[in-house]
């Protein structure tokens, strides 16, 4: 007798009372699993993610890269370093990180950012440059290990800051984050939806703790733009 085609299974399967049991049962297990990662998320950021008036003050804040559009930050990335500006401003921080991506000569988000703050009162000697964050865990594990920053506030949208705080912890640094509100359009539900999939990958970055795209000698612009800022008070 012929065995039945592979296809065929899952219809023999949910004709038999257990077949039917298993088979709820194996949905059951594969949503669990699916949810484990954002489970983590929040849970490794609660309580940490602040607002702008009531996030504890650190020398540092870091905010992540969004996108440039012809040479210029994207809206979601200049509500970022808007946030960011308004925390220097209120003495919230001392010194801002800007990460991102400068994969290519015609595609610098660092440069980008630098220039958008220091139109916005962000003194240049008090923004320190990382030209490698290509993700966030990237960006994470550079800021403690190549910058030295132990202690952040992290700047990024509210649909992206559990994420950003739950790497950071991972990769050695005491965050706080403050997430940024946007309108409910088109790119906030697409960041939305992303973040369920970047959830299970930000897992697997902090249980490998995978070493970054580029990693390099430390470099001491953090620490000399916070003796910066020592000199002036």
């Amino acid at each position: 007798m012929p065995l039945p085609k592979p296809w065929t299974w899952p219809a023999r399967l949910w004709r038999t009372q257990r077949g039917r049991r298993l088979t709820v049962q194996a949905v059951m297990l594969g949503c669990v699993l699916a949810l484990l990662p954002s489970t983590w998320l929040y849970a490794a950021a609660d309580s940490r993610v602040r607002t702008v008036a009531d996030v504890p003050a650190r020398d540092v804040a870091v905010v992540f890269g969004a996108g440039l559009l012809s040479g210029r930050p994207t809206p979601y990335l200049a509500h970022r370093l808007n946030t960011a500006a308004e925390l220097y401003r209120t003495g919230k921080v001392k010194v801002v990180l800007v990460t991102g991506d400068n994969s290519r000569a015609e595609y610098d988000e660092p440069d980008a950012m630098r220039t958008y703050l220091v139109k916005h009162g962000v003194p240049d000697e008090r923004i320190v440059s990382d030209y490698a964050g290509f993700d966030t865990w990237d960006s994470c594990v550079r800021a403690r290990k190549i910058f030295g920053v132990e202690r952040a506030v992290l700047v990024t949208q509210g649909f992206h800051i559990r994420r950003a705080v739950a790497l950071c912890r991972s990769a050695g640094i005491e965050s706080y984050g403050v997430g940024v509100a946007e309108p409910h359009d088109v790119t906030w539900y697409y960041g939305g939806i992303r973040e369920i999939f970047a959830s299970g990958k930000a897992a697997a970055d902090a249980m490998v703790r995978r070493d970054p795209k580029f990693l390099g000698p430390t470099e001491p612009g953090v620490t000399e733009a916070l003796a910066t800022h020592e000199d002036n008070d």
